[in-house]
């Protein structure tokens, strides 16, 4: 299967979905239908599936539409460049339509977020940079941070959260001043679901003391519909394992067009540029000119590396797609009403449930030890997952209903659910 084949059978499946709130019924008659596999899995399994803040469930044609890029090799041979960087230019046209991004060359492949922020790091004008944190982040970019600050790569400062694992946005502004060079921050934390406020008030301020901000977007890309343009981060860092159900590897850098240039250039050594690269990287990639200082291709395109591992975008594209056609916005406002089902629900069977106002696509019970009770729901037949609290020895059991999930399942959940809490 061929991207436009993809594209169009998205297209038409939405359209048939119609513009309007979504409705189960509307659900199961459009957007089922292309998830017959992983569906036809649960219900041989029986299992209730609750973790698609986790690894998202991909679509039917995810295999087609990578067989359509292998197939390119097998006829073309090396002629199957073309397609692949056609599937490379879709990749990053969706992605940037997702973040409401103007610049889809702004739009960088990586192979994870982590590298995204390695990028960064390096590529800043100072060699041992003074970066603020919170202890929020998510486990790599928490590692990459403190491999920096380990090795005397980088001065790392973490805001502390509070007792129940939440950040306090006013305390982080206050921290901001001339003396940091780098602000790393989740948009919503991946332990708690938290959604960090007041984001705009902290790309200003970081601004107006001179520093740079990289938004941690993973748990925000295609659940909130944010306009990162407008907000004017400096850089943008996520994937597409979870929400947009293009699974492992198929991650992004996000770039602000005021670190990027016009035409090709070599770089001034104060200046931000990429060292993090490779020959996609250079003004001509393919016609292999040598020169004794580094001349860069124009745009996001600079920050490109080497020869990069092309059928992930063809991996990723198909829930791209679906989530640009249907809109985030209707997204967000199902998961909301799923959630909120969902903890009815629980609470109506006595099941303790912390929900968060400000959050992002899913719903907690705390406990005191995760894995166990994690492992029980899953043999109970619910499978979702548990995070320890950034402070403290508490954790929370994440649950994170889907367009896929029904009432009639998120009720039997719920049932189960309570069936081991109260054993």
């Amino acid at each position: 299967m061929l991207i436009d084949e993809a594209s169009q059978q998205i297209g038409a499946a939405a359209a048939a979905l119609g513009s309007d709130t979504f409705n189960e019924d509307g659900l199961r008659s459009h957007i089922h239908p292309l998830f017959t596999r992983v569906l036809a899995r649960n219900e041989q399994s029986q299992e209730i599936y609750l973790a698609n803040h986790s690894l998202g469930r991909p679509l039917d044609m995810v295999q087609p539409v990578i067989a359509g890029a292998l197939d390119q090799w097998y006829e073309r041979i090396d002629g199957a460049w073309e397609y692949w960087l056609q599937g490379r230019d879709a990749y990053r046209s969706q992605i940037s339509q997702l973040l409401s991004w103007t610049a889809p060359h702004c739009i960088v492949p990586k192979s994870s977020a982590a590298q995204g922020l390695r990028a960064v790091i390096n590529a800043l004008g100072s060699s041992q940079p003074s970066i603020l944190s919170t202890r929020c982040e998510f486990d790599s970019i928490d590692f990459v941070l403190k491999a920096y600050h380990h090795k005397g790569r980088a001065d790392v400062a973490w805001l502390e959260s509070d007792q129940d694992g939440l950040l306090d946005t006013q305390t982080l502004l206050n921290r901001i001043d001339t003396q940091v060079d780098l602000v790393v921050l989740s948009v919503v934390n991946f332990v708690t679901g938290q959604a960090t406020s007041h984001l705009e008030e902290i790309v200003e301020k970081a601004h107006s003391c001179g520093a740079c901000v990289v938004l941690d977007a993973y748990h925000a890309f295609g659940v909130l519909p944010i306009d990162f343009h407008t907000l004017g981060a400096d850089f943008v860092i996520g994937g597409n394992y979870k929400y947009t159900r293009g699974g492992a590897g198929a991650c992004f850098l996000a770039i602000h067009p005021r670190h990027t240039h016009h035409s090709p250039t070599i770089p001034e050594n104060n200046s931000i540029f990429p060292i993090d690269t490779g020959w996609f990287a250079k003004a001509d990639p393919f016609a292999y000119k040598r020169s004794d200082s580094p001349e860069y291709a124009a745009g996001g395109d600079s920050w490109l590396e080497a020869t990069p591992p092309v059928l992930t975008y063809f991996q990723a594209l198909p829930g791209l797609m679906l989530s640009n056609a249907i809109g985030v916005d209707r997204l967000r406002a199902y998961s909301i009403q799923q959630q909120e089902f969902l903890e009815t629900q629980l609470r109506a069977r006595g099941v303790p449930v912390r929900l968060i106002e400000n959050r992002g696509a899913y719903i907690l019970i705390p406990t005191p030890d995760g894995h166990s009770l994690a492992a029980r729901f899953k043999e109970a037949g619910v499978n979702t997952d548990a995070r320890p609290l950034p402070s403290g020895s508490d954790w929370v059991v994440r649950l994170c209903p889907d367009l896929l999930n029904t009432e009639a399942e998120l009720t039997e959940a719920a049932s189960r659910i309570a069936s081991v809490w109260h054993a």
